[in-house]
């Protein structure tokens, strides 16, 4: 199947778009409300899913342009990068944060800069911040330069979406998470408004990102078309 650029492009702005569109406080209150939560979480889900499945597919039919010729020696730096990635990956979908979806309740009275959350209270989306980042340092096509910075894009303004969304329904609740914690990764810790809490990551989140990070050297020649096996540094 032979796609076009505008094609990706209509598939990430539908992607992107939509995700801010229905996340958005009145949309999100005039969905519930009409309906019911329960509605609005599964009709987010379901776009979610349909407008990424889009986005892979036009990504994967996308004719090749090459905009520039990536160095070889990127490669080599971009793998411990995407080893932080995979541990932010990790510790960010099993620890308990008021950023995540539907947490606010019950973690108002939790204290915010535990585990991952010291380093910042976005590490998912931080994650794929750096896997965006390191793919566009090792590839110069058109198509992934604007999947990555789609991602981009949509990991930095959710982070402030998001932040802004808790402030506006968690209200005083929402200041000891502002205080403790920082959206840049380390800036609470060296501001020492927290301390780093390697303990509260815990060594199972470690590995986990290690097996993560082997999985995808293991598959990613399936996935992409690319072998990671046997770079040397």
């Amino acid at each position: 199947m032979t796609g076009s650029m505008e094609q990706l492009i209509l598939a990430l702005a539908t992607f992107i778009g939509g995700h801010f569109i229905l996340s958005s406080i009145p949309v999100r209150q005039a969905i519930i409300l009409k309906l019911s939560e329960g509605f609005f979480k599964g009709l987010y889900i379901v776009f979610a899913s349909a407008s990424f499945a889009w986005v892979l597919l036009a990504y994967g039919a996308a004719p090749v342009h090459d905009v520039w010729v990536p160095m070889a020696e990127p490669a080599k730096l971009v793998m411990p990068f995407m080893l932080i990635a995979c541990v932010f990956l990790v510790a960010g979908l099993t620890t308990k944060s008021p950023t995540q979806v539907g947490a606010e309740a019950h973690l108002a009275d939790h204290h915010p800069a535990q585990g991952i959350q010291s380093i910042t209270r976005h590490p998912f989306l931080w994650a794929v911040v750096m896997w965006a980042i390191a793919h566009l340092l090792v590839n110069g096509d058109m198509a992934t330069i604007l999947l990555a910075l789609g991602m981009i894009v949509l990991s930095l303004g959710g982070m402030r979406h998001i932040d802004y969304r808790r402030q506006q329904s968690m209200g005083a609740a929402w200041g000891p998470v502002a205080l403790t914690t920082s959206v840049l990764p380390f800036k609470a810790i060296i501001e020492r408004r927290c301390k780093l809490d390697l303990k509260g990551i815990g060594l199972f989140r470690l590995l986990g990102g290690c097996v993560l990070y082997a999985a995808f050297l293991i598959t990613h020649q399936w996935i992409a078309g690319v072998s990671l096996i046997g770079i040397e540094f």
